[in-house]
């Protein structure tokens, strides 16, 4: 596998409020359109300032046409509110659909993550749809998550399943000011209607013991209609990172295989199938100088053999990761990752797009893109 071309979404432009750019999420259209989503902020960790941003290539990302909001946050419940991140769904044709976090900016001096409870602040769950290719967006749809009332922020696009369903999918956190456990969950919600009521859901991680983390899911659709979830895997109790885990569905989300341990160290994006057999597992080297690397399976994920893939992005930063001693350390420590969050998609002919936020410091960060070829 090697780079065919890679280039820059956008750049951190320093001294205003698009200094730290992070959490992109990319979609591609049929007609070859690449859109990139991003979050925009005046430091990574910031909560007043951020908002999130849409921009455009019509030429493989050789140009990015000027970044646009999708739409604006509206007030919930009486509370203002800001948007944190929004993923994108190709639904045929010029159609689109976008998933939006919405967190709650009534107190602009509060934080995202409460260190003293590791609660959040509210997070919902909000519905767009675009029938031009992105250029206009519906009024945002708030969604209904229940029976989950608690800060739920979403991992990723929105899937389109093979029994045709949609599902959306978001984590479990809890409120901001609750003392008790935090007991993490990944979710699936679904919908039958093309997203006007998501009644059913399935838990897609979730350790009993309550001492495994498996965060940032990320799920794929595969060609025969399996799911594939990849997990960012941390153990609370010790206080580190373990291998990344993955689990199969082959009813649509509903049931689930066992957790197994792909054996690759690192924070992934979703899985994207080559073509050929093989699967691209695309994550976060941070095992030393955080690095941007591709590993490849020929087995369905269950293994991914070193010298598989290659090296995507190298930055010569030091090692980011640190000693912890609690959850409180590991939220610092990824308020200070400056590289991270690769995003995926499937290219003609085998090839992955792929795109991350990378920069020397982690409030001022780029949003970069590499087309990998098989």
């Amino acid at each position: 596998m090697h780079i065919g071309h890679e280039g820059t979404v956008a750049a951190s432009e320093l001294g205003t409020d698009r200094q730290s750019c992070a959490f992109p999420g990319i979609c591609v259209l049929p007609t070859g359109r690449w859109l990139c989503t991003y979050r925009v902020a005046p430091a990574k960790l910031a909560t007043a300032g951020q908002h999130v941003l849409l921009t455009w290539s019509d030429d493989e990302g050789r140009s990015w046409c000027k970044p646009r909001e999708l739409c604006s946050p509206p007030r919930i419940e009486g509370r203002a509110g800001l948007f944190r991140a929004a993923y994108l769904t190709a639904l045929g044709g010029d159609r689109l659909l976008a998933v939006l976090c919405w967190v709650d900016h009534s107190d602009p001096s509060r934080p995202f993550f409460n260190e003293q409870t590791q609660g959040l602040l509210d997070t919902r769950i909000l519905l767009s749809w675009s029938e031009d290719a992105g250029g206009h967006w519906s009024s945002p749809l708030l969604v209904d998550t229940a029976p989950f009332h608690m800060p739920t922020p979403i991992t990723g696009p929105v899937l389109c399943l093979g029994n045709g369903d949609l599902a959306c999918q978001f984590e479990l956190n809890k409120p901001y000011e609750d003392c008790g456990v935090w007991r993490h969950r990944s979710v699936l919600l679904y919908s039958r209607d093309s997203g006007r009521t998501w009644p059913e859901h399935a838990i897609t991680s979730g350790d009993p013991a309550n001492r495994v983390f498996y965060w940032d899911q990320r799920p794929a659709v595969l060609d025969d209609g399996r799911i594939l979830d990849l997990f960012w895997t941390y153990d609370n109790e010790a206080a580190v990172y373990l291998n990344i885990h993955a689990r199969l569905s082959i009813d649509h989300g509903r049931t689930w295989s066992d957790l197994w341990d792909t054996g690759v160290s690192g924070q992934p994006a979703a899985p994207v199938e080559l073509g050929d057999g093989r699967l691209a597992m695309v994550y976060v080297h941070r095992d030393g100088p955080p690095a941007i690397k591709l590993s490849c399976s020929e087995d369905g994920g269950r293994s991914w053999p070193a010298g598989s893939g290659l090296t995507i992005h190298e930055t010569g930063l030091d090692s980011q990761t640190r000693v912890k001693g609690s959850m409180q350390d590991s939220w610092a420590e990824m308020g200070a990752f400056s590289v991270g969050l690769p995003a995926t998609s499937a290219l003609a002919g085998g090839d992955v797009l792929v795109v991350y936020y990378a920069g020397p410091h982690a409030d001022r960060t780029d949003i970069r893109w590499s087309r990998v070829r098989p």
